[in-house]
Order: C-alpha cells, then structure tokens, then sequence
C-alpha cells in the first residue's frame, strides 16, 4: 500500500474503540462499533428535496453580490464573466454528478479527491470546501442583521445579537433532523424562487437596453469600449462576481448518505439544480440591470430593489421582493451549514480531523460538526462584521476546490477506465478539462479582486496542512468509506501489478 499507511490507518481505527465485552455473545468488530456512532439518517431525501438544497446553496446570491462584478468588468465583462463561470459550473456539475454515482458518500469532494488523488489530494480538496462552507455562512449572518435592520423589524439592529440568534435557531433545526431541515430549506427556497420571477417580470416591463452599457468607460484600460467599460482584463476581474450566481451548488454530493437510491438520484437533482440557476441567472441580471442601468446598480446593496425604485421611493413591488430577499439569504445561511457539516463529519470520520467531531445524536445528526463550525462562524461574523472579505476568502476556497474535484474526474477516467459508472458525464474528460481550466483561471482572478481575503485563505490552508502532516495522516480511519473506497482501488492495483 502506499507509504504503507494502511496499517496505521486500520491500528488507529482499533485503538479508537473499547474491546470486545464479556461473554460468548458475538461482538460487533471495533470498525462497526466506531461507525455506528457516526451514522446519518439514511433516505431522507429524494429529487425534490436535493433539487430544492442545491438551489438554496445559491439563491441568495441572485439578490445581492454579483452586482459588484459591474464594478470591476462593467456589464459586458460580468456578462461574459457570468457566462464562462456558468460553463465553468455546469461541466463540474456533469463532472461530479458521475462521481457522485460512483462513490455516493458524506464525504463528497473530499471522497472524490480521496480516491484519484490519494490522501494529501482528499484533504486539500476537504479543507478547501470547508474554507467555503465556514465562512459562507458567517458573511451570510451577517448580511441577514443588515436586511433585518434596514426593513425594520422588531426594531432590531444588524449586530451580534441578530447573528447569534441566526446561527441558534436554523443549526436547532438541522439538529431536529435532516428531513425537517431539507424541508424547512425547501419552503424557503420556493419563497425566494417565487420573489425573483416576481421581480424579473416586473423589472423587465421597464427594460431599456440603451442603460446596459452606462458605466463610464477607462480609456486607459486596453481593449476598453462601452460594452467593456474596464477593458479586457474586466472580464476576468469579474470571474468571482459571476460564480455568485452559481457559487455552493457543488454540495449537493454532501447528501449522499441520507438520500433514497443515490446513484440515481444525485446526477438528476443536480442538472435540474444547475438548470434553474441558469435560468434565475440570466433573468435577474438582465432584468436589474436594464431596468435601472448598470452605473446605478453597480454598488448597491440590494440591487433588485434598487431596480425597481428609480426614484428612490419603495414601491409594493420592492418591498415584497426586499423581504424575500431576506429569504433567500435564509436559504443559502441555512443549506451552506448542511453543506459545512457533512464534509467536516466525512473528514472526522476518516481521521482527518479530530474523530469526537463526527459523532453523531440519536437522531443521527452530526451535532459537533454543526455547532462547532457554527460557533466559529458566529464569532468570525460578530469580531470582524466584514461579509465581502469572507465571502471573498470563501470564493478562494471554493476555486481550489472545484480545480481538484475537476482533476479528480480526469485521474478517474484515465486510471480506472472500467470503474462501473450509473452515470458518465456527457463529453467525458473535455467537459472536466474544461471545468479545471476555468477553476485555475477563477482562482487567479481571486488576487486580481482582493488579494487579502487570499492570503487569508492560504494562511488557513498552512495552519491545516500543517497539522495534517505531522499528525493526523498518520491516524487515518481505514473503515471510513471513503478510505476503504480508496484502499480497494490500491488494493486491486497492486493484483494487476502481480
């Protein structure tokens, strides 16, 4: 086996859990008895379920957030850039709908990455989607404070109090149980949905195609017209403003463990996640800015109402879409927690993080993996109360992510050819070449729009890598799914071999 890990891996599996007990009766093996405290609800979610969490990963950014993009490449460089980051997201999702059939476990990107790259390839992948999923939800709270704030209700100011009280009650509701929270995010997403085609519609009865192109155009910028106000390199400046309209479906896989037939179910939730996103996409940005101008929503906060309030005065129509936008950040704070849990559970799981974090409630929720990154995201959200820059290093995250998840298909395709596959991604290695190429080009824009929340991310990245490598690779859980996935492919490698 490689580096011969296995070994330690199945000693440290043993040494986690008590012996035998007494007596003659036949006791459960340690590797049962340790993954039977960490198990989730099997068959909780079917395609509607998964359909609506891949939906609320997102929504929440079609109200606010990729408006800023406007900022760096005007609208027909956030428009282009909305376009191959849209490519970018629809081949991954291709891509990961295949190995989600393959290996239908919590560990999602992790697992992925686990098997075609081997145990540094997982745990970058691992830490990379827990970066995004931390403190995603920690910039969310605090956006939620600011919309509670501004509509004025109960009186209420953005601050700790509000984002305390975020994090309190959507993680009791996960910790109720994953039916009730997929539920729950469900009802809420629709909500949002309902808000945004509300919106499209009535924005779009005042489209005025000449106010596309109103920002002021950087005639020192190379390539800069009316349409590229900010010239070419716009475009790619406004790469992590475009991934705001897709940005966390790539979670859907977290679910595998507690959906009903996942072989089946994943690939088809995750194209209808894809396909309505695409649509919401293209409907708001259009409707936003040709309804108001680009120039004037470029810098807002709330971009949708802003659209709809040329003279500054709220309207009915605003209102109603201003508190469904609360709603939808709801969504997108409540699904990305889901998001966070599952992959630190898969990743404590298997040792790569302390094992106490996976443990789950008797009503197989993982209760540390939830309130743990929650506390964290709460006390980021309340000492910095900066959502952009987390938001920004969660971008950072995500790109690193979505490189190696793209690679990890390309290995799989070409190492394992005969790997029995319920679902193969149309296009095969073009559709993840394509997705892996525009993953590293979106990372590198990431420097081009704050460099700092990068650094951030690379510092988190050193601290984690760190104790990986002195410690807990050399205590890896062999019983895991993921690893025992990985330790069969090893395994029937070395049989070729002989």
């Amino acid at each position: 086996m490689a580096d011969g890990t296995e070994s330690a891996r199945t000693e440290s599996a043993r040494a986690s859990v008590g012996g035998a007990p007494p007596g003659g009766a036949q006791a459960p093996s340690p590797e049962d008895a340790y993954l039977e405290r960490r198990t989730l609800r099997r068959g909780s979610a079917g395609p509607l379920l998964l359909t609506g969490l891949g939906v609320a990963y997102v929504v929440s950014g079609d109200f606010s957030g990729w408006n800023f993009g406007l900022s760096e490449g005007g609208f027909g460089g956030l428009a282009i850039a909305a376009l191959l980051m849209g490519l970018m997201y629809a081949c991954m999702v291709f891509a990961l709908a295949e190995l989600a059939a393959i290996l239908p476990t919590a560990g999602g990107g992790y697992g992925f990455a686990r098997r075609a790259l081997g145990p540094w390839g997982g745990f970058l992948t691992g830490t990379a989607i827990l970066i995004e999923y931390v403190l995603a939800p920690a910039a969310i709270s605090i956006f939620i404070g600011d919309y509670v704030e501004s509509l004025g209700l109960f009186g209420l100011e953005s601050g700790w109090p509000v984002y305390l009280a975020c994090f309190i009650l959507f993680i009791g509701i996960h910790l109720w149980g994953v039916g009730e929270a997929l539920r729950f995010s469900l009802v809420v997403t629709a909500i949002a949905v309902a808000a945004l085609l509300v919106f499209a519609i009535g924005a779009l009865t005042d489209f005025d195609a000449g106010s596309l192109n109103d920002i002021p155009v950087d005639h020192s910028a190379a390539g800069a017209t009316s349409w590229l106000p900010f010239g070419l390199l716009g475009i790619w400046s406004a790469f992590p403003f475009g991934m705001w309209f897709f940005l966390g479906v790539e979670g859907v896989p977290l679910a595998a463990e507690e959906t009903r037939d996942p072989a089946r179910t994943l690939p088809k939730a995750m194209a209808w996640s894809m396909g309505i996103l695409l649509v919401l996409a293209l409907l708001t940005f259009l409707a936003a800015t040709g309804a108001r101008g680009s120039g004037a929503v470029q810098d807002a906060g709330n971009p949708l109402v802003e659209a709809l309030q040329p003279d500054g005065k709220a309207t009915v129509l605003s209102r109603i879409v201003n508190y469904a936008g609360l709603a939808g950040l709801v969504a997108s704070f409540f699904s990305l927690i889901f998001a966070g849990s599952r992959q630190l559970f898969a990743l404590s799981r298997a040792g790569y993080l302390p094992r106490f974090l996976s443990l789950t409630s008797r009503r197989k929720a993982p209760f540390l993996g939830l309130l743990v990154p929650g506390a964290i995201g709460f006390a980021l959200a309340a000492w910095t109360g900066d959502g952009a820059r987390m938001l920004n290093t969660a971008v950072f995250g995500a790109t690193i992510s979505y490189a190696l998840m793209s690679l990890s298909h390309i290995v799989l395709r070409r190492r394992e050819p005969g790997l029995d596959r319920p679902y193969r991604t149309p296009g095969g290695t073009v559709t993840s070449s394509i997705a892996f190429v525009l993953a590293c080009s979106a990372l590198v824009a990431t420097f081009l729009v704050d460099k700092d929340a990068a650094f951030i991310a690379l510092g988190v990245y050193a601290v984690a890598l760190a104790y990986f490598a002195f410690y807990s690779r050399h205590r890896l859980v062999a019983a895991a799914p993921e690893e025992e996935f990985a330790a069969l492919a090893e395994a029937e490698a070395e049989l070729s071999r002989d």
